[in-house]
């Protein structure tokens, strides 16, 4: 359930085998547009040699990316960064209009932003990959509680030794439904 360590470290990921035998490269074919948080965009400044090392760039992405902060973060050479705060819906917009209508859109990490994107009906499906080794503890995946309806299963596959995939589809949120008592008062559920 947890996707970084307590202190944000991916360490972890690198020693579980090659990205080529993932969905990886496939995977990112078809991405039109990024978000991140930023604990992870700060992760790849801090581990920019590891990135060079298993990407070939320290920067991997050709994509335009957006990247949640609230702080003033410094930007990579080269990388189409739009720094951002608050509201996902606008940056989701943003993102579509860069992307198409034929890419997908990746919300990298953390756990909480794939979260908000989910409070803001914004997600359709969770591509989760586990890794053959356990955290005990840490930054959660998706710190959310999805359990009814429940995410429906579309594909289990298995990635050399150390990875297994996990596609889900996100059900719809269901819009608010307003109610008008006999007195004039209305609620929302």
């Amino acid at each position: 359930g947890f996707i970084a360590t307590e202190d944000d470290s991916l360490d972890w990921l690198f020693p579980l085998g090659d990205i080529n035998e993932t969905s990886y490269p496939a995977f990112i074919a078809e991405v039109g547009a990024l978000a991140m948080g930023s604990s992870t965009y700060e992760w790849m400044l801090r581990h920019a040699q590891t990135v060079t090392a298993e990407t070939g760039s320290a920067w991997p992405y050709i994509q335009p990316t957006w990247v949640f902060s609230t702080r003033t973060l410094p930007a990579i050479p080269g990388a189409n960064l739009h720094f951002v705060q608050g509201d996902v819906r606008p940056v989701h917009a943003a993102m579509r209009s860069a992307a198409g209508n034929d890419k997908n859109l990746w919300i990298v990490g953390g756990g909480d932003l794939a979260g908000q994107f989910f409070d803001a009906g914004l997600l359709d499906e969770l591509i989760v990959q586990m890794g053959s080794v356990t955290l005990g503890k840490g930054k959660p995946l998706f710190p959310r509680r999805l359990t009814s309806p429940p995410l429906t299963l579309v594909s289990v596959r298995q990635m050399g030794t150390g990875f297994a995939e996990l596609r889900y589809q996100v059900p719809a949120k269901s819009a608010p439904t307003t109610h008008t008592s006999p007195n004039g008062t209305t609620s929302s559920t």
